[in-house]
């Protein structure tokens, strides 16, 4: 007899409501025909419509789903960090609520993972995504080579799979900021890719922001990153040398021209510069005791209102 295997499929829920309940009747549909365990986690991520109504009516009708409702907005990878946290199965996907990750292709992730894998990631063959967001892609990808040291044919997305034992590990890793594609090339071993098709989003508009990409830089640089430190310091050390070369030139011409330099002005400048240069220091340095201020003060990272099973 074949060991018994759970799935749990964890679904980031917001502004979805009119899409939601179609991409969890299409799992339901395609885990039927493949006769998989599974439960799917829907995760309402402080959505300002009517999403905490569908997803808590679609638990109440099918046992199995269960559906969290946070306290607020926390952010796509919190509320993904939160469902995996209560996830009970041997593997858990992760998948979008807009049916842009088309759950017919989720055999294609179990199929692939079962080859021995930790990770696995889907390599759509074309994104549909408009060019603001491939070109915030683009950026996230650099950062995730740099940062977290990602294999440079490793393709990211957030359609994936992983064990359990990757995502205790995932857990284990202390953070008031999770992101979740670095915490998981951290905790995983062998990682993959498997082609799938990806799907253009057929009702609203994509959640993802410019504002919101630079926010997820910004997380990036200042919670798993010394780049911010290192390029004030970078930038302190290549001022004070020309400052050094500037004064010493200066006095040079003094000595053999007889000619003083007046330079108020550019003493004024040169003065103001470096004290707006100080203050950014300041400011980069402030932004790191800020947060590791937070990560001492606050348990973690998302709060439940409650949970629907």
């Amino acid at each position: 007899m074949a060991d018994f295997i759970l799935y749990s499929i964890v679904i980031p829920v917001y502004r979805s409501e009119k899409v939601v309940e179609r991409t969890v009747e299409t799992i339901l549909e395609v885990a039927a025909n493949h006769s998989f365990s599974f439960e799917i986690i829907l995760v309402n991520d402080g959505s300002p419509d009517n999403s905490w109504g569908v997803v808590e009516e679609l638990a109440k009708k099918h046992i199995e789903v269960r559906s969290v409702n946070l306290l607020k907005n926390y952010g796509q990878h919190t509320a993904v960090y939160c469902g995996i946290a209560i996830s009970k199965g041997d593997y858990i996907i992760t998948m979008d609520d807009d049916m842009q990750n088309p759950p017919s292709e989720i055999p294609k992730l179990i199929a692939k993972i079962q080859e021995g894998y930790d990770l696995i990631f889907a390599e759509f063959v074309q994104k549909m995504h408009p060019g603001f967001r491939k070109l915030g892609t683009r950026m996230i990808s650099y950062l995730n080579k740099e940062i977290f040291d990602k294999p440079k044919d490793l393709k990211l997305t957030n359609f994936r799979i992983f064990n359990r034992s990757t995502a205790d590990r995932l857990l284990d890793y202390r953070t008031n900021y999770p992101y979740i594609p670095g915490l998981l090339l951290m905790s995983a071993g062998k990682m993959g890719n498997v082609i799938t098709e990806h799907h253009s989003r057929e009702i609203g508009n994509s959640n993802y922001t410019l504002v919101r990409i630079l926010t997820l830089v910004a997380r990036l640089l200042f919670n798993y990153s010394s780049y911010p430190l290192k390029l004030v310091s970078g930038s302190g050390i290549v001022i004070s040398i020309l400052s050094f070369l500037a004064g010493f030139a200066y006095i040079l011409k003094s000595i053999f021209t007889g000619v003083h330099v007046e330079g108020w002005t550019t003493l004024v400048a040169l003065i103001s510069f470096l004290c707006g240069f100080i203050l950014i220091m300041l400011g980069v340095m402030g932004e790191y005791l800020a947060r590791i201020l937070n990560q001492q003060t606050v348990s973690k990272p998302y709060q439940v209102r409650e949970i629907v099973d």
